[in-house]
């Protein structure tokens, strides 16, 4: 049995981690079985959430793991995507992850002090006081520090914001009325695409960029269909 770390639900969504959201989703899409191990990143294997156990297999980094999965388990998306269509899923995935992701982050860690409380109570809430408040400030550090890394950080909050708001722009305009991404049917990248966005839409951080996605109706629909399918359990409120 496939066995996926990762952090507990919250805010009526399937996880607060974006990469939580895309594994869960894949196994689902994937009619995968598998069990839920509520934890923290601390004992993870490179530090992070989420990861997975299959068969004495470790393995962590959400692209390695649902590389993996499609390995062992098969690759649907070859049989419903020409090479084309695969190589601009792969970059719409890659705008999603690593770049209209890190825009979230800021969102949660380093923009206001109350989305920032709302952050580390979800996140660190369940640990002892002193555990709570130390965990959070360590995690808050070093996640401060990657988001500059990345070079997002190093920009303004407007700026930042305006160019998360190209990032919606680019998918709302690239979804249309189609049910998914690439068409009628779903594919990894919805699964990447629907833990961004749901993450963006359902949760309680107040943002420009937050405003901006909810004024996409395409992509709310989105979201709400997503979750409707796939974790049915989970009524929206967002």
């Amino acid at each position: 049995m496939i066995k996926l770390y990762q952090f507990a639900r919250t805010w009526g969504i399937p996880n607060l981690s974006v990469f939580c959201v895309k594994v869960e989703t894949y196994l689902r899409m994937n009619k995968l079985p598998h069990e839920i191990v509520e934890t923290l990143p601390l004992k993870g294997p490179r530090g992070k959430l989420p990861y997975l156990e299959d068969e004495g297999n470790k393995l962590s980094d959400s692209r390695l793991i649902v590389n993996y999965l499609k390995e062992k388990y098969g690759d649907t998306d070859k049989t419903l995507l020409t090479p084309e269509q695969q190589g601009l899923a792969k970059a719409y995935q890659r705008l999603l992850e690593e770049h209209l992701y890190w825009i979230g982050m800021v969102t949660r860690w380093n923009y206001t002090e109350e989305n920032w409380q709302t952050n580390k109570q979800a996140i660190f809430g369940g640990l002892p006081p002193i555990a709570h408040d130390l965990a959070a400030a360590t995690y808050r550090v070093k996640i401060k520090s990657q988001i500059k890394g990345h070079g997002i950080g190093r920009l303004t909050h407007e700026e930042m914001f305006e160019l998360g708001k190209e990032d919606i722009d680019s998918l709302a305009d690239f979804l249309g009325s189609k049910a998914y991404f690439m068409g009628k049917q779903a594919t990894s990248l919805d699964a990447c695409a629907y833990g961004v966005l749901v993450n963006t839409l359902g949760c309680p951080f107040p943002s420009p960029l937050r405003d901006h996605a909810l004024s996409k109706q395409n992509l709310l629909d989105y979201c709400k269909r997503m979750q409707a399918e796939f974790f049915p359990e989970l009524p929206w409120v967002g």
